[in-house]
């Protein structure tokens, strides 16, 4: 992930006057611009304060071009939410190729280095995801708890597969799992609000610590 909020998207307006672009072409250049848009937008004016003039203008399309795609604000915001997150999980799994699935400490220490940085890459997009997703409605709201239920589900197999290399590790019911993503995603919230998205990365040392002692992974 690279650009705003993947790689790939071509802020350029389309040729004025007569060109070769297909209508899918056109139709494919004017949602990619727009999904920009709308996470430069919502960054910059908060989900409640832009407005899809604000988007429009930054893509250089219309209005009529955005109700083409979009149906609402709300179902642009979800659209550029799932565009982000697609290479975002993708990114993830980069790491864990060159791990035991038994080295569960391994694991989370690379998820999350890789989690920070790609967010330290794409400030829009991190800001979209920790903080604007919870002032959006309610279709944004259930796909950000499916997110979320989604890593619990990652860390929770992460520690199942330790505990069948070391079972002095203890069981630890569900709730525990859900409780670190929910503890690691308002961590990043409250760094966004009062630090650069590029610094996300220097939180990867101390919420790797906090996660292998709440999991049972004691200091000796």
């Amino acid at each position: 992930m690279t650009a705003e909020p993947s790689s790939g998207l071509d802020l350029e307006r389309l040729p004025s006057g007569r060109h070769r672009l297909s209508r899918e072409d056109v139709f494919a250049s004017q949602r990619g611009r727009l999904l920009l848009a709308v996470v430069q937008v919502v960054s910059e004016k908060g989900y409640e304060a832009a407005t899809i003039a604000d988007i429009v203008e930054r893509a250089g399309v219309s209005r009529r071009v955005f109700y083409e795609q979009f149906a609402t604000k709300e179902s642009g915001f979800l659209a550029a939410f799932e565009l982000g997150v697609e290479p975002l999980l993708a990114r993830l799994g980069d790491p864990l190729k060159a791990l035991a699935p038994h080295d569960w400490r391994g694991r989370i220490a690379a998820s999350l280095a890789v989690y920070l940085g790609v967010l330290a890459e794409n400030p829009g997009f991190a800001r979209s995801l920790h903080v604007e997703m919870l002032r959006a409605g309610p279709a944004v709201l259930a796909r950000r708890a499916a997110l979320l239920a989604l890593f619990s589900g990652r860390t929770r197999e992460m520690y199942r597969r330790a505990r069948w290399a070391d079972p002095a590790l203890p069981v630890l019911p569900d709730e525990v799992f859900d409780l670190l993503t929910g503890g690691l995603d308002e961590l990043i919230r409250e760094h966004l609000r009062t630090n650069d998205a590029g610094t996300l990365p220097d939180l990867a040392e101390s919420a790797t610590t906090a996660v292998l002692v709440m999991l049972g992974d004691l200091p000796r």
